[in-house]
Protein backbone atom coordinates (compact mmCIF):
# COMPACT_ATOMS: atom_id res chain seq x y z
CA UNK A 1 0.00 0.00 0.00
CA UNK A 2 1.42 3.69 -0.85
CA UNK A 3 2.00 5.98 1.88
CA UNK A 4 -0.19 9.14 2.46
CA UNK A 5 1.49 11.56 0.61
CA UNK A 6 2.97 15.09 2.87
CA UNK A 7 0.30 17.44 3.28
CA UNK A 8 2.09 20.29 2.60
CA UNK A 9 5.27 21.39 0.87
CA UNK A 10 8.04 19.29 2.46
CA UNK A 11 9.80 22.14 4.78
CA UNK A 12 13.21 21.14 4.45
CA UNK A 13 16.40 22.90 6.45
CA UNK A 14 19.56 21.97 4.88
CA UNK A 15 22.43 22.33 7.62
CA UNK A 16 25.98 22.50 6.50
CA UNK A 17 29.09 23.61 8.70
CA UNK A 18 30.21 25.80 6.12
CA UNK A 19 33.63 26.30 7.50
CA UNK A 20 35.21 24.70 4.60
CA UNK A 21 33.91 27.11 2.27
CA UNK A 22 35.55 30.39 4.03
CA UNK A 23 38.58 29.01 5.11
CA UNK A 24 39.82 26.81 1.57
CA UNK A 25 40.22 28.47 -1.68
CA UNK A 26 39.86 25.33 -3.58
CA UNK A 27 36.57 24.27 -1.71
CA UNK A 28 35.33 27.82 -2.10
CA UNK A 29 36.03 27.52 -6.34
CA UNK A 30 33.74 24.84 -6.38
CA UNK A 31 31.66 25.87 -4.22
CA UNK A 32 31.43 29.92 -3.90
CA UNK A 33 28.03 30.08 -2.51
CA UNK A 34 28.74 26.86 -0.02
CA UNK A 35 27.84 23.18 -0.24
CA UNK A 36 24.47 23.91 1.30
CA UNK A 37 23.48 25.93 -1.85
CA UNK A 38 24.40 23.30 -4.57
CA UNK A 39 22.35 21.05 -2.28
CA UNK A 40 19.64 23.15 -2.17
CA UNK A 41 19.26 23.99 -5.77
CA UNK A 42 19.58 20.25 -7.01
CA UNK A 43 16.72 19.31 -4.75
CA UNK A 44 14.86 22.44 -5.12
CA UNK A 45 15.41 21.87 -8.78
CA UNK A 46 13.88 18.59 -8.89
CA UNK A 47 10.86 19.39 -6.47
CA UNK A 48 9.81 22.47 -7.52
CA UNK A 49 6.76 23.69 -5.55
CA UNK A 50 6.66 20.74 -3.73
CA UNK A 51 9.33 21.40 -1.04
CA UNK A 52 9.96 24.67 0.91
CA UNK A 53 13.81 25.29 1.75
CA UNK A 54 15.72 26.70 4.37
CA UNK A 55 19.11 26.53 5.27
CA UNK A 56 21.52 27.31 8.18
CA UNK A 57 25.05 27.56 8.89
CA UNK A 58 27.14 26.54 11.83
CA UNK A 59 28.26 30.23 12.52
CA UNK A 60 23.97 30.84 12.70
CA UNK A 61 22.97 31.72 16.51
CA UNK A 62 22.21 28.51 17.90
CA UNK A 63 23.52 26.73 14.66
CA UNK A 64 20.40 28.03 12.95
CA UNK A 65 18.63 24.92 14.41
CA UNK A 66 16.29 26.99 17.20
CA UNK A 67 13.11 24.96 18.49
CA UNK A 68 11.14 27.05 16.18
CA UNK A 69 13.05 26.03 13.33
CA UNK A 70 12.94 22.01 14.15
CA UNK A 71 9.41 22.45 14.85
CA UNK A 72 8.81 23.98 11.13
CA UNK A 73 11.21 21.21 9.52
CA UNK A 74 9.76 17.64 8.24
CA UNK A 75 13.38 16.62 6.96
CA UNK A 76 16.82 17.73 7.97
CA UNK A 77 19.69 17.26 6.09
CA UNK A 78 23.07 17.49 8.17
CA UNK A 79 26.74 18.03 6.44
CA UNK A 80 29.56 18.66 9.23
CA UNK A 81 33.56 17.45 8.51
CA UNK A 82 36.21 19.37 10.79
CA UNK A 83 34.19 21.49 13.64
CA UNK A 84 31.36 18.65 14.82
CA UNK A 85 32.98 19.32 18.31
CA UNK A 86 32.11 22.66 17.81
CA UNK A 87 28.18 21.82 17.19
CA UNK A 88 26.26 22.39 21.22
CA UNK A 89 25.33 19.63 22.93
CA UNK A 90 22.05 20.95 23.48
CA UNK A 91 21.37 21.74 19.96
CA UNK A 92 22.19 17.75 18.87
CA UNK A 93 19.37 16.96 21.67
CA UNK A 94 17.30 19.23 20.29
CA UNK A 95 17.52 17.45 16.76
CA UNK A 96 17.40 14.08 18.12
CA UNK A 97 13.97 14.51 20.03
CA UNK A 98 12.65 15.91 16.87
CA UNK A 99 14.02 12.72 14.76
CA UNK A 100 12.34 10.81 17.57
CA UNK A 101 8.87 12.09 16.87
CA UNK A 102 8.83 11.79 13.33
CA UNK A 103 11.77 14.22 11.52
CA UNK A 104 13.91 12.93 8.76
CA UNK A 105 17.59 12.99 9.11
CA UNK A 106 19.62 13.10 5.36
CA UNK A 107 23.13 12.64 6.96
CA UNK A 108 26.03 13.28 4.66
CA UNK A 109 29.13 11.89 3.74
CA UNK A 110 31.52 13.17 6.70
CA UNK A 111 28.23 13.60 9.14
CA UNK A 112 29.01 10.11 9.95
CA UNK A 113 31.30 10.85 12.57
CA UNK A 114 28.78 14.18 13.42
CA UNK A 115 27.15 13.89 17.19
CA UNK A 116 24.30 13.90 16.01
CA UNK A 117 24.41 10.97 13.44
CA UNK A 118 26.15 8.89 16.34
CA UNK A 119 23.80 9.94 18.74
CA UNK A 120 20.55 8.79 16.57
CA UNK A 121 22.81 5.45 15.92
CA UNK A 122 24.13 4.60 19.01
CA UNK A 123 28.02 3.99 17.25
CA UNK A 124 31.23 5.89 16.72
CA UNK A 125 30.37 5.91 12.72
CA UNK A 126 34.32 5.29 12.34
CA UNK A 127 35.55 4.09 8.70
CA UNK A 128 38.49 3.68 7.01
CA UNK A 129 38.93 6.23 4.47
CA UNK A 130 41.91 7.26 1.67
CA UNK A 131 41.49 10.67 -0.38
CA UNK A 132 43.18 10.34 -4.02
CA UNK A 133 40.32 11.39 -6.53
CA UNK A 134 39.13 8.08 -7.07
CA UNK A 135 36.28 6.73 -9.50
CA UNK A 136 33.49 5.64 -6.85
CA UNK A 137 30.63 3.86 -8.41
CA UNK A 138 27.48 3.79 -6.33
CA UNK A 139 25.61 0.50 -6.89
CA UNK A 140 21.44 -0.31 -5.82
CA UNK A 141 20.79 -3.15 -4.16
CA UNK A 142 17.45 -2.71 -3.40
CA UNK A 143 15.51 -1.05 -6.28
CA UNK A 144 12.33 -1.53 -5.15
CA UNK A 145 13.23 1.28 -2.18
CA UNK A 146 11.56 4.88 -3.41
CA UNK A 147 14.80 6.40 -2.75
CA UNK A 148 16.50 4.34 -5.76
CA UNK A 149 13.62 5.30 -8.28
CA UNK A 150 15.25 6.66 -11.32
CA UNK A 151 18.39 6.51 -10.42
CA UNK A 152 21.32 4.82 -12.78
CA UNK A 153 23.17 1.62 -11.40
CA UNK A 154 25.53 2.41 -10.95
CA UNK A 155 25.77 6.05 -10.23
CA UNK A 156 29.53 6.81 -11.55
CA UNK A 157 31.22 9.97 -9.59
CA UNK A 158 34.87 10.09 -11.09
CA UNK A 159 36.88 11.38 -8.56
CA UNK A 160 35.77 11.11 -5.08
CA UNK A 161 37.01 10.37 -1.35
CA UNK A 162 37.29 6.19 -0.83
CA UNK A 163 35.59 5.65 2.19
CA UNK A 164 35.57 1.78 2.91
CA UNK A 165 34.32 -0.98 5.69
CA UNK A 166 34.48 -1.53 8.08
CA UNK A 167 32.02 1.03 9.24
CA UNK A 168 31.17 1.50 12.49
CA UNK A 169 27.41 1.82 12.39
CA UNK A 170 24.78 -1.27 13.87
CA UNK A 171 23.46 -3.02 10.62
CA UNK A 172 21.19 -1.32 8.59
CA UNK A 173 17.67 -1.40 9.00
CA UNK A 174 17.62 -1.18 4.89
CA UNK A 175 20.42 -0.96 3.09
CA UNK A 176 20.10 1.04 -0.57
CA UNK A 177 23.17 1.59 -1.85
CA UNK A 178 26.35 -0.03 -1.83
CA UNK A 179 29.77 2.06 -3.46
CA UNK A 180 33.16 0.56 -4.73
CA UNK A 181 36.48 1.97 -5.60
CA UNK A 182 39.67 2.08 -7.58
CA UNK A 183 41.23 0.09 -4.46
CA UNK A 184 39.51 -2.29 -4.33
CA UNK A 185 37.28 -1.14 -1.54
CA UNK A 186 33.55 -1.36 -0.89
CA UNK A 187 31.23 0.60 1.52
CA UNK A 188 27.65 0.65 2.66
CA UNK A 189 26.95 4.33 1.15
CA UNK A 190 23.23 4.09 1.24
CA UNK A 191 21.73 3.40 4.36
CA UNK A 192 18.48 3.60 6.30
CA UNK A 193 17.84 3.66 9.79
CA UNK A 194 14.46 4.08 12.18
CA UNK A 195 14.56 5.43 15.20
CA UNK A 196 11.13 6.55 17.09
CA UNK A 197 8.97 8.03 14.44
CA UNK A 198 11.52 9.21 12.40
CA UNK A 199 13.15 7.92 9.89
CA UNK A 200 17.19 8.40 9.08
CA UNK A 201 19.26 8.35 5.56
CA UNK A 202 22.65 8.59 5.88
CA UNK A 203 24.16 9.08 1.68
CA UNK A 204 28.23 8.84 1.63
CA UNK A 205 29.19 10.46 -2.00
CA UNK A 206 29.53 14.40 -1.35
CA UNK A 207 33.58 15.65 0.09
CA UNK A 208 33.97 18.90 -0.67
CA UNK A 209 37.31 19.21 -2.58
CA UNK A 210 34.74 17.41 -5.16
CA UNK A 211 31.93 18.43 -7.33
CA UNK A 212 29.90 15.79 -6.44
CA UNK A 213 26.54 18.00 -5.17
CA UNK A 214 26.50 19.27 -8.52
CA UNK A 215 26.23 15.96 -9.66
CA UNK A 216 22.34 15.47 -11.41
CA UNK A 217 22.52 11.65 -10.38
CA UNK A 218 23.57 12.55 -6.58
CA UNK A 219 20.93 15.61 -6.90
CA UNK A 220 18.63 12.44 -7.66
CA UNK A 221 19.40 10.60 -4.47
CA UNK A 222 18.85 13.51 -2.01
CA UNK A 223 15.98 14.48 -3.73
CA UNK A 224 14.38 10.85 -3.30
CA UNK A 225 15.55 10.77 -0.21
CA UNK A 226 14.04 13.78 1.56
CA UNK A 227 10.51 13.11 -0.50
CA UNK A 228 10.73 9.77 1.49
CA UNK A 229 12.18 10.87 4.73
CA UNK A 230 9.35 13.68 4.56
CA UNK A 231 5.96 11.87 6.90
CA UNK A 232 2.32 13.59 7.20
CA UNK A 233 2.16 15.92 10.20
CA UNK A 234 -0.14 13.73 11.77
CA UNK A 235 3.36 10.88 12.30
CA UNK A 236 4.26 13.73 14.80
CA UNK A 237 1.11 15.07 15.74
CA UNK A 238 0.52 11.94 17.54
CA UNK A 239 3.19 10.51 19.22
CA UNK A 240 3.25 6.79 21.37
CA UNK A 241 1.85 6.46 24.47
CA UNK A 242 3.48 5.09 26.98
CA UNK A 243 2.82 3.82 30.50
CA UNK A 244 -0.04 2.35 32.39
CA UNK A 245 -3.37 2.16 30.39
CA UNK A 246 -6.42 1.01 30.95
CA UNK A 247 -8.07 -1.73 29.10
CA UNK A 248 -8.80 -0.74 25.87
CA UNK A 249 -12.08 -1.74 25.11
CA UNK A 250 -12.08 -4.65 22.96
CA UNK A 251 -10.21 -6.82 25.27
CA UNK A 252 -13.69 -7.46 26.53
CA UNK A 253 -15.23 -8.06 23.32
Amino acid sequence: MPEPPVDHPIRLTIWNEGEHEIRDQSVREIYPDGMHAAVAAGIGGLLGDAVKIRTAVLADPEHGLTEEVLAATDVLTWWGHRSHAKVADEVVERVRKHVLAGMGLLVMHSGHASKTFTRMVGTSGTLIWRNEAERELVWTVTPSHPIAAGVPNPIVIPNQEMYGEPFGIPQPDELVFISSFDGGEVFRSGCVFYRGNGRIFYFSPGDQEYPVYHHPDVHRVLANGVRWLAQPAAVRATPPTFGNPKRDWFLDR
